[in-house]
């Protein structure tokens, strides 16, 4: 059958995929929860969730980086990426020997769609609807205000989110109100962040993995600014991550 990815590309499958490499972490992970493990052969080193995951399938590199003589070891008739997140030149590689399913996530209506495919091309379609259906109703009102934010994705060189992200569109969801405006992702002088003087820095866990002592520091620049760590996760995975997300936003 065919099926069409989030590039609009057209991918022919024989039969249901029975042996599948994700190289995406938030992908994975719901892979995992439509109940489909089994079908699992190769995965990320970052694919973290769900915990013991790695340990039991095979590493096949990380999101930029691909082992190609294990993948070809594995066999695998669908091999899950992304736009964003996986590296061009390698997915064309594979692109040329398997079939590789792409999504490409801006906002939450592409993740929905991203479910919702990947549950009718992997027959666990209602597994998919249910999911979407409590992620609507999660994200069906945005939280209360709370005020502006630049949310810190690297360290040195310093580099924020900003619009036209999927992380953007959570920061909106949360309660933030995004300072840095002027590209997807910009690299932010010391001087242009004090400029910006956010009611709050937001330190993701990932993909730089901000500590305490970068909280002691920023915090030292900016006074006036509420500096705290977050999870990465909750912003950044597209996936059945984002059930926990609402909850986790509401801690704030």
């Amino acid at each position: 059958m065919e099926y069409v990815d989030q590039l609009r590309r057209r991918i022919s499958i024989v039969n249901p995929p029975q042996r599948i490499i994700s190289l995406v972490p938030s992908q994975t992970e719901l892979l995992v929860d439509l109940g489909l493990e089994k079908n699992i052969v190769g995965v990320t080193k970052f694919c973290v969730h769900p915990k013991g995951l790695k340990e039991r399938k095979v590493i096949v590199g990380g999101t930029k980086n691909y082992r190609y003589d294990v993948i070809e070891s594995l066999r695998p008739d669908l091999i899950i990426g992304n736009k964003e997140e996986n590296e061009k030149s390698g997915i064309e590689n594979l692109m040329e020997k398997y079939p590789v399913w792409m999504s490409d996530i801006y906002n939450l209506e592409d993740s929905f769609e991203m479910i919702l495919r990947l549950g009718e091309l992997l027959r666990v379609k209602d597994k998919a609807v249910e999911i979407i259906r409590q992620l609507r109703l999660d994200f069906a009102s945005p939280l209360q205000k709370k005020g502006t934010a630049v949310y810190l994705i690297w360290n040195d060189p310093i580099m924020a989110v900003g619009p036209n992200t999927f992380i953007n569109k959570m920061l909106d969801f949360a309660g933030f109100e995004n300072l840095t405006v002027s590209s997807r992702y910009p690299q932010l002088s010391k001087e242009e962040l004090i400029d910006l003087s956010p009611n709050y820095l937001l330190l993701s866990s990932e993909p730089f993995p901000f500590k305490e002592k970068h909280v002691h520091y920023f915090q030292s620049l900016l006074a006036d600014t509420e500096v705290r760590l977050v999870d990465g996760e909750m912003y950044s995975w597209y996936g059945s991550r984002l059930l926990k997300a609402k909850s986790y936003f509401n801690t704030f």
